[in-house]
């Protein structure tokens, strides 16, 4: 059956008609057309489908989309605006911290939710904030690297 979803997404009111049983990634991705949310594990593993729920990192594949009706979904083609990237993706970008890039949107987005929320993250919060999501290409250093100087970044 299909239902009718009106919510807002990177600040844009939007309404879909969607299948019942598709997940928000699903939705976002194959409904939307905003690929940047990446299918991962599908199991809520992996961290590489985090996208904001109201602010809050939620796993999209974990989440039926008719579940986010109303709500404010934040995606990473979200963080960018007026042309400007966010100063997290600058920095991830300038400091080499996405290596393939297939985790790298839900850990900006993970990392936007710690940086929302805390300023100014000790470096063992910021790894237990990103405990979540998986990396298979880095260390993490420069991860971790990134977020430190976003979060000295002005605003």
């Amino acid at each position: 059956m299909k239902v009718r979803l009106k919510c807002t997404v990177n600040q844009e009111p939007v309404e879909v008609l969607a299948d019942d049983y598709k997940t928000l990634l699903e939705v976002l991705r194959e409904d939307l057309q905003l690929t940047g949310t990446k299918h991962g594990c599908e199991l809520g593993e992996c961290g590489a489908c985090a996208v904001l729920v109201d602010g809050t990192p939620v796993l999209s594949c974990l989440v039926l989309a008719v579940e986010s009706e109303g709500r404010r979904i934040t995606t990473v083609e979200g963080l960018a605006a007026d042309g400007r990237l966010h100063p997290l993706q600058k920095c991830f970008a300038d400091l080499g911290a996405a290596q393939c890039g297939y985790c790298t949107p839900g850990i900006l987005i993970t990392a936007k939710a710690l940086l929302d929320a805390e300023p100014n993250p000790s470096r063992a919060r910021i790894c237990e904030a990103l405990s979540g999501n998986l990396c298979r290409c880095t260390g993490y250093l420069q991860i971790v690297e990134a977020v430190e100087a976003a979060a000295k970044a002005p605003r």
